[in-house]
């Protein structure tokens, strides 16, 4: 299911990523910060929410990335150029990323920054949304975003223009060690 959530992801101008540990993640995501200007100021830092992902890991080599934060706050979350997150689940069929955005830091990272990176369990990668809907309930999530792409509208004049309501580039980053292999 990978490929087919690949492409479609990449056919709505996500870029997508797939990584078998989570310390090769990490390296990526370090290295991607770098190569496109991660920097102790406004609109150019990233903002890391707390996820999972994070959980038993060395983040030694994180906080040694200047503008990398960790405390999400509305304030900083406007002014971030990337925002990190990671997203519960995956539909192969749209490209769709399905996120339980009840913590209010999940949200801010992974829509008002101008660059998401969304990190995801390549084990959670379903079908498609009937197949969602058996496994969520809204007494457990009170508040379920999906993701599909970069924010795109064409709403003025019909012209498309991306980034008006959300970020303008999202990074998939799927890591096998988050929950096993699903191919």
């Amino acid at each position: 299911m990978y490929d087919q959530f690949k492409a479609k992801a990449e056919g709505v101008s996500a870029e997508v990523h797939r990584f078998a540990a989570k310390s090769e993640s990490l390296e990526f995501i370090i290295r991607f910060l770098q190569q496109e200007g991660v920097a102790d100021v406004p609109q150019s830092h990233a903002l890391w929410a707390d996820s999972p992902f994070l959980d038993g890991m060395d983040t030694t080599p994180l906080r040694a990335v200047p503008g990398l934060k960790f405390a999400v706050t509305r304030e900083l979350a406007a002014e971030a150029r990337f925002g990190i997150s990671q997203v519960d689940w995956a539909l192969a069929d749209t490209g769709t990323l399905v996120q339980d955005s009840t913590a209010i830091e999940q949200r801010m990272v992974s829509s008002l920054s101008g660059i998401h990176i969304a990190l995801c369990p390549t084990n959670r990668i379903l079908a498609d949304l009937p197949d969602l809907l058996t496994r969520i309930s809204p007494k457990d999530s009170a508040y379920i975003a999906m993701i599909t792409g970069a924010s795109r509208t064409a709403d003025i004049e019909r012209v498309l223009t991306i980034g008006v309501h959300g970020p303008e580039r999202l990074v998939i980053v799927f890591c096998d060690e988050l929950g096993g292999k699903n191919s």
